[in-house]
Formats: C-alpha cells, sequence, structure tokens
C-alpha cells in the first residue's frame, strides 16, 4: 500500500490530507481536471466533474495523464469504476464535430453512428437540423452553431467545432517589445488559442492576460472587439494597447455610456451591450459594426446573462476569454465552454508565484466577537436579514483601524460590500472613498493618486473587485462580500498580486463575525483560493495574533 496524500472514491470524489509532504504536488496536479468542494482545516474534498475532463482534454490532458495523477498519489487503489468512467467521460469529447462540407454547409459528423443517432433524436435538437444527406452526417441550421453545442453538452455530448472562422477585415498589430517581452507562459496562452481557434484562458490576477490579448490581437492581425467590465478597465487596456503594440489613439475607440466610437479596434462595456430600450437591445448593432475578426471576453466570469445569447451568434468569430477562474455563482460554466470556448490554457497560481511573476501572499481570516446587545439582535433576525447584520457589524471598525496602523506606510486598500458601511469606514478612516456612484473621472483620479502614494489608504465597494490595476497595493481588508463568492474572493485578493519592487509578501485580511453566517459563506469563499494552494491563518481580532 502506497503512502500517498490522495484517497480517491468511488462516487468520484477525492480526499486530500493537506498535512502530506506530497500535498501540494498532488493539489497542483489535481486541479487540472478535478474541481475543490471543501476545505477544512485537514482534509480537503475535490470532485471529478464531466466538465472538468472534458476542459482538461480540451487543453491537451488526455484520460491516462489524469488517471497517472490519481494513481501516482492515491493511498489506495483506484476504484475500477472510476478509471473506466473518467476514459468513458474523456472519450466523449470529440466524437462529434462541427465542421463545413464541400458546399460550405454546417454540418454535425460523427464517426459513431449510434451516437450520432442519440443526440439527434433529442427535441431540442431536432429543429436546429435541415437534412440528413448521408448516415454519419446532418446538416445544422446556419444560425444554430452556438446552439447546437449548448444542447449537445448539457446531454453530455460536447461537439469540438472545426467549422472555422470569418478572417475579419485584416488589420496591422504588432507588438512593441523593446524593453518587454512575453513571458514563456503568456506566449504559450497566445499559442494554444491560436492553435484552438476559440476558447479560455486562465491566469491569475496581475499575470498580464491583457498581454495575452495583445498577443492574440497580434497573431490574429484583424479588427477585434474587446469586452470588459466597466468603464475604468476600457481605459486600462487602451492604456496598456497604446504602450504594448503598434495601435495609435486613432486605431481605438472606446463605446461605453460615456463615448460611442467605432474604430478597427473598439473596446466596449458588457454594460452597454445590454442595456435595453423599450425592451431591445439599445447597441446590439455594435457586433456587426464592423466585420470583427476576433472578440475578447475580459473577465470572462462575470460575463452578464443576455450576453451568452448574444454569443451564440457570433460563432463564425474567433473569440478569446481571458479570466483568473473559471467559477461561476450562477453555475453557466458550461455555457463559457460551448459558447467561448474549452479551456485553452491555465496556469497555477503558486506555479507562476514561484517562477516570480505574481507576489506572494499570506491569507488571514480574522475573527471577531459580537458585543452581546449584537448578539441578541442577530439571534432575533430573521434569517434573511442575519447576513447583513454579521458582515456590516460596527464591532469591525476597530479592527480594521487596528490593521491599518500596523501596516502603516504601506498601499492599503479596505474593501465592502454595502455602501452605508463603505461611508462610515471612509470616516472611520478619514480616506477617499470608489463605489458604483463615484464618476469614472473620479475613480481614475482617486486610483491614480493611490498608484503614486499621495493617497495610501482607499475604501472601495465591488468596483474595484476587477480589472482594476493597482500594482503597489500589498494590503487588502475585506470587511464584507457577496455572499460566499469564490470569483470575489479571488479576484480581491488579486488586487494584491502585482510584483511588487522589494519582493514583500501581500497580505490579505478577511473580517469575520464569530459564531454567525459571516463565518459560514467564508468557508465557501475560500474554495477557489485553498485549491490554488492559499491556506488562510485564522487570527483573533483582540490580539491579531493566531485563535
Amino acid at each position: 500500500m502506497a503512502d500517498g496524500p490522495l484517497i480517491v472514491q468511488s462516487d468520484r470524489t477525492v480526499l486530500l490530507e493537506v498535512a502530506h509532504p506530497d500535498a501540494e504536488s498532488a493539489r497542483h496536479d489535481l486541479a487540472v481536471f478535478a474541481e475543490l468542494e471543501r476545505a477544512p482545516e485537514h482534509i480537503h474534498t475535490y470532485r471529478v466533474t464531466r466538465l472538468g475532463l472534458w476542459n482538461a482534454r480540451a487543453a491537451g490532458h488526455t484520460a491516462e495523464d489524469m488517471l497517472a495523477t490519481l494513481e501516482r498519489y492515491s493511498r489506495f487503489p483506484v476504484p475500477p469504476s472510476v478509471s473506466v468512467d473518467i476514459r468513458e467521460t474523456v472519450n466523449r469529447y470529440g466524437r462529434l464535430v462541427i465542421e463545413r462540407d464541400d458546399d460550405g454547409q454546417l454540418i454535425l459528423r460523427s464517426s459513431d453512428v449510434p451516437v450520432l443517432s442519440e443526440v439527434t433524436r433529442n427535441k431540442r435538437i431536432q429543429p436546429l437540423l435541415i437534412s440528413h444527406p448521408s448516415p454519419d452526417t446532418y446538416v445544422i441550421d446556419t444560425w444554430a452553431r452556438g446552439q447546437i453545442k449548448q444542447e449537445l453538452l448539457k446531454i453530455g455530448w460536447p461537439a469540438e467545432d472545426f467549422a472555422g472562422y470569418t478572417p475579419g477585415t485584416p488589420h496591422p498589430i504588432g507588438l512593441v517589445e523593446d524593453d518587454w517581452e512575453l513571458r514563456p507562459y503568456q506566449r504559450q496562452a497566445v499559442d494554444t488559442f491560436t492553435a484552438g481557434g476559440s476558447g479560455v484562458v486562465v491566469l491569475p490576477c496581475g499575470a498580464g492576460k491583457t498581454l495575452v490579448g495583445a498577443g492574440a490581437m497580434s497573431a490574429t492581425q484583424t479588427n477585434t472587439l474587446i469586452l470588459v467590465t466597466n468603464t475604468v478597465s476600457a481605459r486600462q487596456w487602451r492604456d496598456e494597447l497604446l504602450k504594448r503594440t503598434t495601435l495609435t489613439a486613432d486605431e481605438i475607440g472606446e463605446y461605453s455610456g460615456q463615448t460611442k466610437e467605432v474604430k478597427p479596434v473598439t473596446i466596449a462595456t458588457y454594460q452597454i451591450l445590454t442595456a435595453k430600450r423599450k425592451g431591445d437591445y439599445a447597441h446590439l448593432a455594435l457586433l456587426d459594426a464592423l466585420d470583427w475578426g476576433l472578440i475578447v471576453y475580459d473577465e470572462v466570469h462575470l460575463l452578464p446573462a443576455p450576453v451568452f445569447k448574444l454569443t451564440a451568434d457570433l460563432q463564425a468569430r474567433r473569440r478569446l476569454g481571458l479570466t483568473a477562474t473559471l467559477v461561476r455563482e450562477d453555475g453557466r460554466e458550461g455555457d463559457v465552454f460551448s459558447l467561448i470556448g474549452p479551456k485553452r490554457f491555465d496556469a497555477p497560481w503558486k506555479e507562476i508565484e514561484a517562477q516570480g511573476f505574481i507576489a506572494p501572499a499570506a491569507c488571514y481570516e480574522v475573527r471577531i466577537d459580537l458585543p452581546d446587545d449584537d448578539r441578541l439582535e442577530y439571534a432575533a433576525a430573521a434569517d434573511d436579514e442575519r447576513y447583513r447584520m454579521a458582515a456590516t457589524a460596527p464591532a469591525k471598525i476597530r479592527t480594521v483601524k487596528d490593521l491599518v496602523a500596523k501596516h502603516a506606510g504601506e498601499q492599503i486598500l479596505v474593501i465592502g460590500q454595502y455602501l452605508d458601511q463603505i461611508d462610515t469606514l471612509a470616516q472611520a478612516l478619514d480616506a477617499p472613498q470608489i463605489t458604483g456612484a463615484t464618476p469614472v473621472d473620479e475613480r481614475e483620479r482617486l486610483f491614480n493618486a493611490f498608484r503614486t502614494g499621495e493617497i495610501s489608504v482607499l475604501v472601495v465597494s465591488k468596483v474595484a473587485n476587477f480589472s482594476i490595476d493597482l500594482p503597489d497595493a500589498s494590503v487588502a481588508i475585506q470587511v464584507s462580500g457577496s455572499f460566499g463568492s469564490r470569483q470575489e474572493e479571488a479576484q480581491r485578493l488579486g488586487r494584491l498580486l502585482r510584483p511588487k519592487a522589494d519582493g514583500a509578501t501581500a497580505s490579505f485580511y478577511t473580517l469575520i463575525a464569530r459564531d454567525t453566517v459571516d463565518q459560514d459563506f467564508a468557508q465557501n469563499r475560500q474554495r477557489f483560493l485553498a485549491e490554488q494552494g492559499y491556506s488562510y491563518t485564522i487570527l483573533d481580532a483582540d490580539s491579531l495574533t493566531p485563535a
């Protein structure tokens, strides 16, 4: 019997013994195809899912690679049913292909005729097919390329899409690598995306996803539409493209609530694309305003639901999704897989950290005792009120002050979910604040003041969760968040991961009201980061020493 850190169970769960000397290596290899479900102190539970296996297969990992990981680290023999299940599940990927016939028609083809017969009998797939010219081929309606991929994934038969892409209107885009160059993992991400045609690149916050986007634009040399989370992000993309590529200001347009420019490279916000007027999407024409050859989806894990529907009609255009995590709290990872594309490249956070490209970070959960009066009020509250009461507990203010004092001289972000709490924190710390109501120009001014060190403490709402470049931030104090959101936790830690000039370790604090739902949600929030190899030290607020 081996003495490995894993126990593989017949229900496709995998237990990882955290204290085992090989635990980190096992975690690194396991994360390729398994998802972390629970991460208490000693034993972490992973689950091998169909989507995880198919994403791994699309990224170049075979069933034998995945089974070799389980066998190498497993303490007991891998159950035969799991081995068979993994092989058969992985083998489903690519049995069906979407391509074009000699006449340019979109077709669904399979060398496995019984499988093709099975899926085409599905009542949601039948209306998408218009003819059956041969036993191994069905003709797909021209508009249904995205929808049929969605429906096939739902019934467990993901199709590989080889139908090709419109090249778009050519537009010269080069990288200006005078005093920098794409890092090896960025180059690999660009190459694997280009070879696959469409798909998602997963990189940690601070690892240069924008540069991967610029590299993909340089590789495709075509008109490009870039979709981003907000106007501040749009301007950061513009500034980075002007700095890193041959593009000029006249070639880059901003399409947002403030500006409506359409140029060979256009950067638009998700909000403007999903804005409605009299029940219709008012800016839908942007998707066909130019002959786009590439569409880049920044922070694809935050893609609004309506954009999935719009994307289903864009399958003839190359699509690149950029994200730090494929986790979606709405469970629509399958739609990212089928409509944007499968995962093409994934670099583990700790691997990039070990190479010195992102800063090391220490994570702390600071537990705060509520005063008796607050505890009684909490106990008497309705269930739907309890999280807000715990998350905004006044007792957290003193701890925030203590942490700011402890890290005096560093660049500190204080992050909250609720606007009244953010007002209180800003007043208590005598620090400026940024919320959704802050005008874009004022946001940019405050972010720039923070970058230059003119201000050292900034209180922010969830608007700073994503796509904000604050390279000198070294401390984040998370006072409240969106319930148990794993993606938000990853984004907030990501604000700290730009490498520091002095090589210092960043500090990420989460303030938790002890013995409340605040504590329960925190455990779920931490799951994704635990999967990446981060652990949380529990501190007591009264002494800020390990509890």
